[in-house]
């Protein structure tokens, strides 16, 4: 255990950096919000150093392949509202695509489906 101020801190507690902290006192994204199941990649473009706090840096380092925002959260021991402020810092810059999920609208239907299966099994 140390010291920080008044409260005692468990030995391998991590950093102690408060989320507003990471987002400059944001708690939304400025645009949209980034669902959950939302695909993200990284973009083809050289990554800005300046401007980009650590957080940037490992969610770059995570969409190197396409990767969901709850994914990243998990991966990155960040709280999604956070992953989402620093996914709209990235996106706005152009470092990474996002894609949102497919709506249940424009997915093919179960009969479809069980049709291509069973055309499949025929073949």
């Amino acid at each position: 255990m140390y010291q920080t101020g008044q409260h005692a801190v468990p030995d391998g507690a991590g950093p102690l950096v408060r989320p507003y902290a990471m987002t400059h006192g944001r708690t939304r994204p400025s645009s949209d919000n980034f669902d959950l199941i939302a695909l993200v990649v990284a973009a083809d473009v050289p990554t800005p150093t300046v401007g980009l706090e650590p957080e940037h840096h490992v969610v770059l380092r995570l969409a190197q392949q396409p990767i969901s925002v709850a994914e990243i959260a998990a991966h990155a021991d960040l709280p999604v509202g956070v992953v989402r402020i620093l996914l709209d810092d990235l996106r706005a810059g152009g470092c990474v695509q996002v894609k949102a999920p497919m709506s249940v609208a424009k997915m093919p239907n179960t009969r479809v489906l069980r049709a291509v299966i069973n055309g499949l099994r025929a073949l």
